[in-house]
């Protein structure tokens, strides 16, 4: 019984999705997600180089990713240099995740298994929002592009005040409102890419890398929270003991 509920659960999901997406849609979204899965399979290459001791991350390989990103947006899709732009994407990718390399190093340290629970997290929350994203009417969370500008604003005026004052309240204020910012930026980034789409732009690499540095942002500010709370769990029962 348990499992003929979970097939027409199953059947349903993917009727109310034919109706919703045309398949010009769906083909596109394809695209746009099979480039995210491939640019998170790069950065976990890039952190595995790190935690091999290959080649130890540092500020070299932000820049460079960064700098990969900066090319990809002065190089828009021309329809000939696809082979280009998904190189930098997977560069993009790579170097983003060996950047993250000492964080997760850190990490593994205190508790190899809270990056196990924050792949989980991010997954989860990535794909809740992003089904809520696909099932809501067209352009419904657009609005939140104001909002969370002006939240990133805040935060980044909280973050450098928080350099002189060094409040630890602060500073989970703004990790934890970050977390719920990132988590809103996918809602918005999923129905601007179908809107951009509407609007007659197929660029499935850009739309991916909106995507990709969603994912990477949750994953990260999970990573931080739950070793902050590791931490706090250590120092009560040492206390304790």
């Amino acid at each position: 019984m348990a499992t003929s509920f979970s097939n027409f659960s199953f059947e349903r999901l993917s009727r109310q999705m034919g109706a919703k997406l045309d398949p010009g849609m769906r083909q596109h979204l394809s695209k746009v997600y099979a480039s995210l899965a491939a640019t998170c399979v790069a950065a976990t290459g890039g952190s595995l180089v790190h935690l091999s001791g290959i080649w130890e991350a540092g500020l070299l390989s932000a820049f460079i990713s960064i700098g990969l990103v900066l090319g990809l947006i002065f190089n828009p899709d021309n329809g000939k240099n696809l082979v280009q732009r998904f190189s930098m994407l997977m560069g993009i990718g790579a170097f983003t995740g060996h950047s993250l390399g000492l964080l997760l190093e850190q990490v593994i340290y205190l508790n190899p298994a809270i990056v196990v629970t924050a792949l989980v997290g991010t997954a989860t929350i990535f794909s809740c929002l992003t089904a809520s994203a696909f099932f809501a009417n067209r352009g419904k969370y657009l609005y939140l592009g104001g909002l969370l500008m002006s939240a990133i604003s805040t935060m980044a005026l909280l973050n450098l005040g928080n350099l002189f004052f060094r409040s630890y309240i602060v500073q989970d204020i703004s990790l934890y409102l970050g977390l719920i910012v990132m988590a809103g930026f996918v809602l918005f980034d999923t129905q601007m890419i179908m809107e951009k789409y509407h609007m007659g732009n197929n660029d499935f690499i850009g739309h991916s890398l909106d995507l990709f540095y969603d994912v990477i942002s949750i994953f990260r500010r999970l990573l931080v929270i739950l070793a902050q709370r590791e931490e706090n769990n250590d120092r009560r029962k040492r206390k304790n003991n």
